[in-house]
């Protein structure tokens, strides 16, 4: 059952074919990663965002909606009691029935949580796409069939993405068509905090100096350092935005200069920003760490702060080599890092943050997802791929007994 029908696909390219992502974020949740190149897809594209289920009472069902990108979010509705082999048989009745009710004869499989593969492994997509951006397995709560779904998502994927130069390297042995694209920036929307811009409501009665965190607060985060930190300069403010996540909020530390202000949308954070003096990234060094690429570090560049992370690889590598963000993995260095951001010089500041652009004008989302793109029509067909009456079923690596023709039907 569909509880909202879409609108007809006049925006998106009659010749492109429909991408149907398969992810373990909520697109409600917080805007990051696919949320940056699924709404430059959705310029082409009809996408449709295939949440995970939510369990509750009554018969399966599917609930969308679209959002300003446009962007088709589908969220199943499981009963409570609908789990394992029943839940993804009930979920490839849903997914079909999504397809078939929307005319989706020509798509692409996007991936961002293999376990998607107990729903999904029956479909002949156009192609599969899988697009790693954290190494889930390394999670809290990961699910114990994670890796072995991953294997069999290596071996049906015609390409695979990843979004850091750790996972890059991890991952670039396990399929033959492997890409690099690690995070990215909208530098122009973060830019903003470096004009005048109103404080928000809930930070105006927090005291100066401001340091300050935007993203999901979840084992990745090393909370004794904060709380270290804190302690070790009561004088200063730190200031969390983000979902509390796998962690009990009562579990957190407590301090009169800690301010967990919540989740603010994607919109909002370049005003809270600009009213901080610095940008903190406390990572804990854990397996769930071990091969992160934060999105917010440009982010916090683009911003105009300083920024003093912990150590981990992709940071270091990208940034801090280049003198763009300082590092310290303990609570003293951290410190005399925040206060060397506090006390540097005007001249050197803006030699820094010269630099911090020049940096940040080599990439941005628009130009990924366009490189993004010529590896979708490499792998369909080429840029000069027209619409043919069927589009072939390619052999699909993993896939045995899938027939072979020759011409794509459609660029995406």
């Amino acid at each position: 059952m569909l509880t909202h029908q879409l609108a007809d696909r006049a925006p998106q390219s009659p010749a492109a074919p429909d991408i149907v992502c398969l992810s373990h974020l909520r697109w409600d949740f917080v805007f990051q990663r696919p949320h940056h190149l699924l709404s430059r897809a959705a310029r082409r594209h009809r996408v449709f965002y295939v949440e995970e289920p939510v369990t509750g009472d009554g018969a399966p069902r599917l609930a969308m909606h679209a959002t300003p990108e446009g962007i088709h979010v589908v969220v199943p509705h499981l009963p409570g009691d609908c789990t394992g082999a029943a839940a993804d048989a009930a979920l490839t009745a849903l997914l079909d029935a999504l397809l078939t009710s929307q005319g989706c004869r020509h798509y692409l499989l996007w991936y961002y949580t293999p376990m998607a593969l107990g729903f999904t492994r029956h479909l002949r997509p156009l192609a599969t796409i899988y697009d790693v951006m954290d190494e889930l397995s390394l999670f809290r709560f990961a699910p114990p069939a994670l890796l072995e779904r991953e294997a069999e998502l290596y071996a049906r994927a015609d390409v695979v993405f990843t979004g850091g130069r750790s996972l890059y390297e991890a991952k670039r042995h396990r399929h033959p068509n492997v890409h690099l694209f690690p995070s990215s920036v909208d530098a122009r929307h973060f830019a903003r905090a470096r004009g005048v811009l109103p404080e928000p409501v809930d930070q105006q009665a927090v005291p100066r100096p401001r340091i300050g965190f935007f993203g999901v607060i979840d084992e990745r985060m090393d909370t004794a350092l904060v709380a270290a930190v804190a302690d070790a300069r009561p004088d200063w403010q730190l200031v969390l935005l983000g979902p509390v996540v796998k962690i009990a909020p009562a579990d957190l530390p407590q301090r009169p200069n800690l301010h967990y202000l919540g989740g603010r949308p994607y919109a909002e954070l370049p005003a809270y920003a600009a009213h901080w003096q610095v940008a903190m990234m406390p990572w804990a060094r854990n397996e769930a760490t071990r091969f992160i690429s934060p999105t917010k570090t440009p982010e916090y560049l683009a911003a105009g702060l300083p920024v003093v992370s912990t150590g981990v690889t992709d940071v270091v590598r990208t940034y801090a080599d280049q003198g763009l963000v300082r590092i310290a993995d303990d609570a003293a260095g951290f410190v005399a890092a925040i206060e060397a951001a506090l006390a540097e010089p005007a001249a050197a500041r803006m030699a820094w943050l010269a630099r911090a652009d020049a940096f940040l004008a080599r990439d941005s989302w628009d130009r990924t997802w366009a490189r993004m793109r010529a590896e979708l029509l490499a792998v369909l067909g080429g840029p000069d791929a027209r619409p043919v009456v069927t589009w072939p079923v390619r052999e699909r690596r993993g896939a045995p007994g899938v027939a072979t023709a020759a011409s794509p039907e459609a660029a995406p």
